[in-house]
């Protein structure tokens, strides 16, 4: 039984793509408010870093190094981790890779590869946990999806597929589920500080506003786990979504429009920084 550093009996919390970001961030909120945290990701040394900071709150957490991309495996482990724990009572399936790649520079392989870790491993977690939790009449299934899956977003067509996928699964499940004890919530971030801004093989990021610290998303997301709702914007970009529903054609046109403007930006930015680099050199 996971107890807290008081004694008290804490919940349960498994959380994937946990070595960074959004999900580290999480894990280490989820052990401060007193829940006790699985931690799942492929980096074996920054878990452990994750995991000494859960265990200053959550001294019964544990981690597993895995890698996501088969889905078989993904089940394999959600079962390993409700073993371990003797139950789960939160899954939160954040785990996630980016692919900022225009048409026609994408594959079929790259598409598969993004489905795998952002949708089917998630799914096969949760099609795991759901008959055990389904018989303890209580659980909830947390699917950290993005602000990319209620609109396609201009150089992350396949990233964008992934998450409509996990909404629309999140939105159909959650209906079957209704009133079984079983609930699901659905969290949208925006443009939030972490890695998946920086990762090889990806085309630079065109977006360059602000960002979002990523502790500030966790916090949302660990509020919304007893929330009432089941979806929610972090932070609320809910008004663009319901200006793509008013006016499709206009909404694309204003994709269209934000796509060349933050291209030039990026341009600018970087013509500014080999410019930089120059004088340096010459100095």
């Amino acid at each position: 039984m996971a107890k807290d550093t008081d004694g008290a009996e804490s919940r349960i919390a498994l959380i994937t793509g946990a070595s960074s970001g959004i999900g580290a961030a999480l894990a280490r909120e989820l052990a401060r408010r007193g829940m006790t945290v699985g931690i799942v990701a492929r980096r074996h040394d920054r878990l452990v870093e994750v995991l000494e900071a859960c265990r200053v709150h959550a001294p019964a957490s544990q981690m597993w190094a895995a890698d996501l991309s088969d889905p078989a495996a993904a089940a394999e482990l959600a079962l390993t981790a409700w073993d371990a724990f003797g139950h789960i009572d939160i899954l939160v399936n954040n785990a996630g890779v980016p692919l900022r790649k225009t048409i026609p520079h994408i594959t079929a392989g790259d598409i598969e590869r993004v489905m795998r870790i952002n949708f089917l491993s998630s799914t096969a977690m949760t099609l795991a946990l759901i008959p055990r939790m389904l018989a303890r009449a209580t659980g909830t299934i947390v699917n950290v999806a993005s602000i990319a899956g209620r609109f396609g977003v201009t150089t992350e067509a396949a990233y964008s597929a992934s998450k409509f996928a996990m909404c629309g699964w999140s939105e159909g499940i959650a209906a079957d589920m209704a009133g079984t004890g079983v609930t699901v919530k659905l969290i949208l971030p925006g443009t939030i500080d972490t890695e998946l801004w920086d990762q090889p093989d990806n085309d630079p990021p065109l977006y360059q506003g602000d960002l979002v610290p990523a502790e500030e998303t966790a916090a949302g997301i660990a509020d919304a786990i007893d929330d009432e709702h089941f979806e929610h914007f972090l932070p609320d970009m809910k008004a663009v979504v319901e200006a793509k529903v008013a006016d499709i054609d206009k909404f694309m046109a204003g994709m269209v429009a934000f796509h060349r403007s933050q291209k030039a930006a990026a341009q600018a930015k970087e013509k500014e920084r080999v410019k930089e680099k120059a004088g340096g050199n010459a100095r």
